[in-house]
Parts: structure tokens; sequence; C-alpha cells
């Protein structure tokens, strides 16, 4: 099957609400664009990292929406105006998207990432670079974490440093699983896995299984009470300030906690949080974040 992009210009406001009406009728995919672009009239949207920013679109926006050969781009983009209410219906151009094997074109962009002294992270279609480091096969999906965002990567390289056999452990909005797989690769026992969102739950269960990790998965109700020798929280600033008292309270006396999602600006901020129990400190920054960690005091 063939298929071709439609492509109109509008404002933001206007932007954002014909693309989701496109989409609702029929549209495969839809993106938006800055139509200023790499003029003067550029505008870049700001946002926290991992956070949505608060809009979607630009003044001067490019709403480009992937359509079937089979769909007439006409009908289709009035049925939209109409729905949206735009008195008349954009000029709108296309653009022939040539044929190509999908699958293959998604997987190329994403290669084997190695982390740390000795772990990779493969994805399923490659074969690991070094069978015998600690390898982790994990393909890119819902749930967040796949080892490329520097938080993720922090977190790892504090656990292969930090992570001893035996070691008792609890990650914190766990996301794909990948810092909970890792740590059981390491020797730790138990690991327990928490998060919100039950589609990351599932998404963390199933990557377990593939890499034949023992670790337990559920959301915050599930977890089992105790503390543990280690802690690990990889989320974002806000939520962490608002967990300090209770991770820091899973955290055994004398066990280790360690924090990323936090950008450096906030870093001291966030440590203030944890102060009252954990002698907490920056223990390395990457790309403009840092991972945060310490010991529990008795």
């Amino acid at each position: 099957m063939s298929y071709r992009e439609l492509i109109v210009e509008l404002d933001r406001k206007r932007a954002e609400a014909l693309s989701d009406a496109l989409i609702e009728l029929g549209a495969l995919s839809v993106s938006v664009e800055d139509a200023d672009a790499d003029t003067p009239d550029e505008q870049p949207l700001f946002g926290e990292p991992g956070l949505t920013p608060e809009r979607t679109a630009w003044q001067h926006s490019r709403v480009i929406a992937l359509i079937g050969d089979d769909q007439d781009p006409a009908v289709l983009l009035a049925a939209a105006a109409n729905e949206v209410g735009l008195a008349e219906t954009p000029t709108f151009a296309l653009r022939e998207v040539e044929e190509q094997d999908w699958v293959r074109l998604t997987q190329s962009q994403f290669a084997p990432i190695q982390i740390g002294e000795r772990i990779w992270v493969v994805p399923s279609w490659h074969d690991a670079p070094d069978p015998d480091a600690l390898v982790l096969e994990l393909d890119p999906g819902l749930a967040f974490g796949t080892g490329s965002h520097p938080t993720t990567r922090l977190c790892m390289e504090w656990l292969e440093q930090n992570v001893k056999p035996g070691a008792s452990l609890l990650d914190y909005g766990c996301g794909s699983g990948i810092l909970a797989i890792l740590a059981k690769k390491c020797g730790a026992h138990p690991v327990i896995g928490i998060d919100i969102d039950p589609q990351a739950v599932e998404s963390a269960r199933q990557n377990s299984a593939r890499n034949h990790a023992d670790v337990t998965y559920g959301l915050p109700d599930d977890c089992p009470p105790g503390e543990f020798d280690i802690v690990v929280a990889n989320i974002l600033s806000n939520p962490l300030k608002l967990m300090a008292s209770m991770l820091s309270s899973r955290v055994k006396p004398g066990g280790r906690l360690a924090l990323s999602g936090i950008l450096a600006r906030q870093a001291e901020e966030v440590a203030r949080f944890y102060e009252p129990w954990i002698d907490i400190s920056v223990w390395r920054e990457h790309e403009g974040w840092v991972c945060l960690a310490g010991t529990r005091r008795g």
C-alpha cells in the first residue's frame, strides 16, 4: 500500500484542533511542526524533560497527516475542518511517501547501547556485541527506560558499581523494568519493581521474563512492607520531593539510596528533602542531569 502526506499550515489553536479531528476521521498519523523552523521566526516549545509542554503546537504550525492511497485528501480535510468549526476548508499540499520497509527502518534506528564498564542494552533483533557482559535484551516500547536517556544511564552505572550479591532492592517507578533487571543480573535478591502505571508494570514483567530475571512487579499498593538494602528511584524532581519521607523509610539503616530524573540545577533542592534521613550528595552528572546517592543514617 502506498501513502501520502496531507500538509496544512495553520495558527496554533486551529492546528491542535484539526490534528485531533484528522486522527478521529481516519488519518493514520498526524504530526505538528513549526512552519517557521530554520528561520529567524522559529519558536521552540519549552517544558521540563520527561513532561509534555503546555503547548503542543506553534503560532505558525504545519500539520502533516499521513493518509492511505485510498483516502481522498480533500474529503478528509473538509470533514475535519467542519468537525472543528472552520468557516472554510484550508488549502493543502500533498506529498508522496516513498515505499519503505518500515519495520526494518525503525529497527535500524535502535542499535545496542553500552553503559558503564560491562553493560549492554540490546534490542531483540541484534546480537550482543559481548555475550559475556551484563546483557539486557530490551526493545523500545511504551514504558520509559531503554538506557538511552541520561537519567537511566546514570542509575545503571550506579547499580553496576554498588549492587552486591544478595542485596535486597526496591526500584520505585520501574518503567520498563530496566533497572530492576540489571540489579537482578548484578546479584540483588529479592528485587521489587513498583510503578503507578499498570501498562508499565505489564511491560516490565514481559521484559523480565525475556531476560530470565526473577523480579516481582506491582502497583504501589502491592509493595511489600519492610526495608531494603538499596532503593533506587528514577522519576522526576517534584515527585521525588513529595516521596522523600516514604522512600527514605524504605532504606535500611546503613543502606543505600540512589535518585535520578533530576536536573543539575534541581539537585540541591531535592537533596534537602532527604537530608533528615540520608547523607546524600551528587554522585555523578551527565548531560545536565544528576544522580543523587547516599546512605541512610542509623
